[in-house]
């Protein structure tokens, strides 16, 4: 019966569990009970274990063995013994060569007493020599991995149990137990394909590749082992496996790139430098839409690959770097005072060109301040290009004053007088410094200065009062630099209307001051 017993426990523990860890233990062991006669026990054990993660397990054991010893007359017992139980273990520390753990369990112990000591029971007790008991093993233990398949087994521990039958001597004390050392062989394909980082990948898998079959990301890129190999096919040993400056997790699943291609959307930057440098996207050869590649603008051109219009000035990059070759860095590219596309859509005119027309003012000025035609060199197609009125004095605007006339009258709009008087009012700045400006221009010219009024009042009061307006105008003239000797003055009162005197806007128009020249 008894070798039938260990017979069975030992093919069991070859035949079952081969998807589970199994093993086979020696446990030489020490009777812990009344008497402190030593003779060494033993137990034969074996046992499946299932392991949940690279720290715990459950295992299931069952064995035999003998319980045995000495009484304090020097004679001897023994007692066969069949214990089964069902372990938690859990392994606190892990290395590539060995593994620390302890176990704690509970089951049950078959025992059977064959030899019975010399001692008498005393006082009398009821001693059984046969039964069944609760056992709570416990201890700790050493792995030694001998290759991925087979690790060498060391343990001690202690086994309580909750009966005092074993050696057959009952009185009361704490229940028999034993002590026991621990030398075994763990084998089986779970072992092999551990996986003892919890990574995905088995440790054999691990080894082959290089990688740390303790540490889940042996990189520490944030992508465990197994992503890298199996799902991203990156380089498990390094951070940065196509060297972009983005880690393989960024790329991976932050910024959505390829951890394989250093430039995603090759336009000839890299990732790391889109992402980091230039907050570009790195999925999009063409950030900012503007039909220039973010290297081109960062690269090339020197224009922001976030904006599309990065001078503001109304064009976008690759119109003014393909199109029309002006400087997508400033908004006014030949610097006429004009911006570039107001030139390009609004003018028509060059706007890699300051003065279009070639009549020396710039394109800003004809549109701006003269209101001139920046295509045309003489906008008002007289004979004289507007540069030149502007110069003088005379209107670029009207042809009738490009040639002055001998004896025709010119009216300098603009300059009044107070009330009743001959005081010019500040008002008549702007005239008087277009007849200064055209004076200055035509040095050759000898001028009348002819005064007029409406009909209101007398006659004669009315030519004096001209007179004097007249060379009010004249001293100012003088005054700014005019020689006298060019200039005549005239007072003719209500003399030649030019309007009407029945209403208030003729006589405005009848009170005026008028250039003729004389010579």
């Amino acid at each position: 019966m008894k070798k039938t017993i260990v017979l069975f426990l030992l093919v069991s523990s070859i035949m079952f569990g081969q998807y589970w860890e199994h093993g086979l233990q020696f446990n030489p062991a020490y009777a812990a009970n009344e008497f402190d006669g030593f003779k060494l026990s033993y137990t034969i054990r074996g046992f499946e274990r299932y392991v949940f993660n690279e720290n715990w397990g459950l295992e299931f054991g069952f064995g035999a063995g003998k319980y045995q010893g000495k009484d304090w007359n020097d004679a001897e017992y023994s007692t066969f013994i069949v214990p089964i139980d069902l372990r938690a273990t859990y392994n606190f520390l892990i290395d590539k060569s060995y593994t620390t753990y302890a176990y704690l369990g509970v089951g049950g112990l078959i025992y059977d007493v064959t030899k019975k000591s010399n001692t008498p029971q005393w006082p009398p007790k009821d001693v059984e020599e046969s039964g069944v008991t609760v056992l709570i093993p416990a201890g700790l233990g050493i792995l030694l991995h001998l290759t991925d398949d087979l690790s060498l087994d060391l343990s001690a521990g202690m086994n309580y149990t909750f009966t005092d039958n074993l050696n057959y001597y009952r009185d009361g004390s704490p229940k028999d137990a034993y002590y026991n050392l621990g030398l075994g062989i763990i084998y089986g394909h779970q072992w092999s394909d551990k996986d003892s980082d919890g990574d995905g990948l088995f440790d054999k898998e691990e080894k082959e590749l290089k990688t740390d079959p303790l540490k889940a990301d042996t990189d520490g890129d944030g992508l465990n082992d197994y992503q890298e190999v199996r799902v991203n096919t990156t380089n498990p040993l390094v951070v940065d496996t196509d060297n972009d400056g983005l880690n393989d997790y960024e790329e991976a699943v932050k910024v959505k790139t390829n951890p394989l291609v250093a430039d995603t959307d090759e336009d000839g930057l890299k990732d790391g430098e889109e992402v980091n440098n230039y907050k570009t996207n790195p999925s999009d050869k063409d950030t900012d839409k503007d039909g220039l590649t973010d290297s081109e603008e960062v690269n090339t051109y020197k224009t922001n690959p976030l904006k599309a219009d990065t001078d503001g000035d109304g064009l976008n990059d690759k119109e003014e770097t393909a199109s029309y070759k002006t400087d997508p860095l400033k908004a006014d590219s030949d610097g006429d005072g004009l911006n570039d596309k107001e030139e390009v859509t609004t003018h028509k005119t060059n706007p890699l060109v300051s003065d279009t027309d070639g009549d020396t003012l710039t394109d800003g000025d004809e549109v701006n301040n003269y209101k001139t035609n920046p295509l045309e060199k003489d906008t008002d197609k007289g004979t004289v290009n507007d540069d030149v009125e502007v110069k003088r004095g005379t209107d670029p605007l009207e042809a009738s004053d490009d040639v002055i006339k001998v004896g025709v009258p010119m009216v300098l709009e603009g300059i009044t007088f107070k009330t009743a008087s001959a005081e010019i009012t500040p008002e008549s700045e702007v005239s008087l410094q277009k007849a200064l400006r055209t004076l200055n221009g035509y040095p050759e010219l000898e001028v009348a200065i002819n005064g007029y009024t409406d009909n209101k009042g007398k006659k004669s009061s009315n030519i004096k009062l001209s007179e004097k307006r007249a060379k009010s105008v004249k001293e100012w003239l003088v005054a700014h630099g005019i020689d006298a000797k060019r200039l005549t003055t005239k007072g003719y009162g209500p003399a030649n209307p030019v309007a009407p005197n029945t209403t208030e806007e003729g006589r405005l128009k009848n009170r005026r001051i008028e250039f003729v020249r004389t010579k």
